[in-house]
């Protein structure tokens, strides 16, 4: 499972007892998971790239070649966030041993937004949450992927920079996050205690200008990739998609179909949003469970 930004495996503790001890949950012993929860390239406990290139791409090589030393020869793989775009890439690579993926995003909809459908009342609503988050929420994207090394000096200089960076940042973190640590209002387990857990492991990691940097090599694959006008290789294994109504834009199925054509698990959650397995795990674990079920009877 992989996390994304301002996130980190603080995000996935969550779900660790519903995935790995399910009868205590109320599911069934069947339904356990090993759970696999690497810190991204540059991202509190995992090393600092040293050398160019840390692409979701490369992020997803790195995560096959773990899991072939770790000695899974049967996997599955899920993603939010940033987590979700490497978690693409993964069901794009195909590497041997992987069964199927998760995400709870739609990160490609940014760059296909004027191609996506717009005819019913939840597409129109979708594409009026993108143009939010791409007009008043885009400018912490715009700064990573432009000059992270810039902001990368205040969030490594004081930790009050690096809170508030990671406090107000886009559209619906913002105000969940900020009624959670300023208000004590928390939404499910998105409460004050986990969100300085959270910004403490960026602080005492040194990881806060680090961890921008995907935004800078996402942003020069994307490019290159326009450049060359070739549509990205289709994803060769089972795809499951969760719609959370609380996320940043939540994609109805005619959109996850655009992007994943033959989507094998699609499921529109009755709570939770962008940071989903921290706010619900319980209900995020179940999503789990239910998107890779087949696999296991496959």
């Amino acid at each position: 499972m992989t996390h994304g930004w301002p996130g980190s495996v603080v995000e996935l503790l969550g779900v660790v007892g519903p995935l790995t001890d399910p009868t205590a949950y109320g599911g069934a012993p069947e339904d356990a998971f090993h759970l696999v929860l690497p810190s991204l390239p540059g991202y509190g406990f995992s090393g600092e790239p040293t050398d160019l290139g840390w692409d979701s791409g490369r992020m997803a090589q790195a995560w096959a070649k773990l899991m072939d030393r770790l000695g899974c020869a049967r996997y599955v793989a899920q993603g939010g966030d940033v987590g979700a775009a490497v978690t693409d890439a993964m069901g794009r690579q195909g590497p041997e041993g992987l069964l199927g993926i998760h995400v709870n995003l739609l990160a490609g909809a940014i760059g296909l937004k004027d191609q996506l459908p717009a005819e019913s009342e939840q597409e129109r609503t979708a594409h009026d949450a993108l143009e939010l988050f791409m007009m008043d929420g885009f400018g912490y994207f715009l700064e990573h992927s432009t000059r992270p090394q810039t902001i990368g000096y205040s969030l490594l200089d004081t930790a009050v920079g690096l809170a508030a960076w990671m406090l107000d940042h886009d559209t619906d973190s913002y105000h969940k996050v900020s009624r959670a640590f300023v208000d004590g209002e928390p939404v499910g387990k998105l409460t004050r205690d986990t969100i300085v857990d959270n910004i403490t492991l960026y602080w005492l990691t040194g990881t806060g200008a680090s961890s921008a940097r995907w935004y800078w090599e996402f942003g020069r694959f994307q490019a290159a990739a326009q450049a060359s006008g070739q549509a990205p290789p289709p994803v060769t294994v089972p795809v499951g998609f969760t719609t959370f109504p609380g996320e940043i834009w939540a994609a109805p199925r005619s959109w996850v179909e655009a992007v994943y054509p033959g989507v094998a698990y699609f499921n529109e959650a009755d709570s939770g949003g962008h940071f989903a397995a921290w706010e619900e795990p319980e209900l995020f674990s179940g999503e789990i469970r239910a998107a890779f079920r087949p696999l296991r009877e496959s």
